[in-house]
């Protein structure tokens, strides 16, 4: 009778083991998860993926999935239980998902981004400044949104404003463009919004600035970025950041891409740019 060898057997089971997990990681790496904070509606996000997301494909090798998701949270969970790989993300909802991760990794930006603005808007001639906002209707856009909530309410204390104090209501529109209509609308005096979205939906004549006028426009903070899972291979992340780095304004497809992200390139980005968002959110007591 053969007796097996104890130390034998267990480097074969441990071997076998290695090479199932290993196995199944580069299985799951055939996908690239992403996603994005739903800070406009589902299909403009959509529309706006869609080009990079073939690009991404093209430069990395792998399937690219792009998984909608109905608020910010979603995305900081996600990544959070590894369902999400790449994310784009707000400043805010980054240092959320740092803090819940522990290992989130910001890996590029666009050049706006380094120097970000929110803008007030209002369609009533009687609000000229922030002051003219005590008693009020105002709205932000999602609660977890950067430019649209976090940092104007920062600057709104910075002015001593009391947001609990100084609106008659205050209201959450869920998103940025979401914001922009419900002041043309009407149906709130004023509201805060990213600059970015602003200007695109008065290029595109969705709101008219004849109406409807920004009145105040906050000083320049770090926002945006794409962040990925902390776990991912090394090669992986340097090949997307790469892919990411590698669009260029002159080349006309690229330009193209650069144009939906309302980009004029991506530039590396580090967690520690967002330290002063995270300083702003425990400052308006939004982080704890």
């Amino acid at each position: 009778m053969i007796v097996p060898n104890p130390s034998r057997t267990l480097k074969s089971i441990l071997a076998l083991f290695a090479t199932t997990l290993f196995s199944t990681f580069a299985a799951a790496q055939t996908t690239l998860r992403v996603s994005a904070i739903p800070d406009e509606n589902p299909t403009q996000l959509l529309r706006k993926f869609e080009p990079l997301g073939k690009y991404l494909e093209a430069k990395t090798g792998m399937k690219i999935e792009f998984i909608p998701v109905t608020d910010y949270g979603a995305t900081v969970e996600g990544l959070a239980a590894k369902k999400l790989d790449l994310v784009w993300y707000g400043g805010f909802t980054f240092v959320q998902a740092r803090l819940r991760t522990g290992n989130a990794i910001p890996i590029v930006q666009r050049e706006e981004d380094e120097n970000f603005k929110s803008v007030f808007i209002t369609a009533n001639p009687a609000i000229t400044k922030l002051a003219d906002l005590k008693g009020k209707t105002f709205t932000f856009g999602s609660q977890s949104s950067t430019s649209g909530h976090l940092m104007p309410r920062f600057f709104l204390l910075e002015n001593k404003l009391d947001v609990d104090k100084t609106f008659k209501r205050v209201a959450f529109s869920g998103a940025h463009d979401a914001t922009a209509f419900q002041v043309a609308g009407g149906k709130v005096d004023a509201g805060a919004l990213n600059i970015s979205v602003w200007e695109k939906l008065v290029a595109d004549g969705k709101v008219d600035a004849a109406k409807v006028k920004v009145f105040y426009t906050t000083p320049p903070y770090y926002d945006y970025n794409w962040t990925v899972r902390g776990d991912l291979d090394p090669a992986l992340i340097k090949k997307i950041t790469d892919a990411f780095l590698a669009l260029d304004p002159k080349n006309a497809a690229d330009a193209a891409i650069l144009k939906l992200q309302r980009a004029t390139r991506f530039v590396p980005t580090r967690p520690e740019n967002y330290k002063g968002i995270e300083q702003a959110a425990q400052a308006a007591g939004l982080l704890k």
